[in-house]
């Protein structure tokens, strides 16, 4: 199967409440903690994606293992990313171990891919997370601007760390800025001009090299 019909595989009709899960995942504590609050449906051949949530939301897993690895995950996200116009919500192991790798993958996931990335401990706490969509999805059946509010809401501080990595800019620049043009991806195309009217010249300057130098 192409990689493209891959990624969209059991995602048209996952019923509100349900689950598709990746057969890779039997018997992990993810599943586990899954089972009861969602009821979980396990599919082989799901390729790129980990789990289909009702509304065309997909959670691809890294884990840590995967992050200190290396590059595999980049690729596999980047051919999501290519492949599908699905709403993709990464979600990371973010533990001691990995956590100096964690500023390279959230500028590559937020800025490069422009995906939601939600760090999570260990994968009780990504299935809690996981639940914690499904449920609010079901509350809201009639239209999808809810998921990037509750999506929004679930990554507001980790959008705000990684705004705040760009030179120059703190917790307050970082605070107007999200505030002014109301997403990472409004901010990646600011003009010098529009950056100016928020944070001043030197820091808008600043701001347009990072993200000319990370495109």
């Amino acid at each position: 199967m192409a990689a493209g019909a891959s990624v969209r595989a059991g995602v048209a009709g996952v019923p509100y409440g349900h689950v598709v899960g990746s057969e890779k995942w039997r018997g992990s504590r993810l599943a586990r903690g899954l089972q009861g609050p969602v009821r979980l449906i396990l599919e082989e051949d799901l390729a790129l994606v980990d789990f289909h949530l009702p509304h065309g939301t997909c959670i691809l897993y890294v884990s840590e293992a995967d992050v200190v690895a290396g590059n595999g995950f980049r690729r596999r996200l980047a051919q999501f990313r290519s492949a599908s116009n699905l709403n993709g919500i990464v979600m990371v192991e973010r533990t001691t171990t990995s956590d100096q790798y964690f500023p390279a993958m959230q500028n590559f996931v937020v800025l490069e891919l422009g995906m939601t990335l939600l760090p999570v401990a260990n994968q009780e706490e990504a299935s809690q997370l996981i639940i914690q969509l499904v449920h609010e999805q079901s509350k809201d059946r009639t239209s999808n601007p809810f998921l990037r509010k509750q999506c929004s809401q679930l990554t507001h501080a980790s959008i705000l760390r990684t705004v705040q990595q760009i030179p120059g800019v703190g917790k307050t620049k970082a605070l107007l800025l999200l505030q002014r043009f109301g997403s990472i991806h409004q901010l990646c195309n600011a003009s010098v001009q529009e950056l100016e009217q928020v944070v001043g010249q030197t820091v808008a300057q600043q701001i347009y090299a990072f993200f000319t130098q990370t495109n």
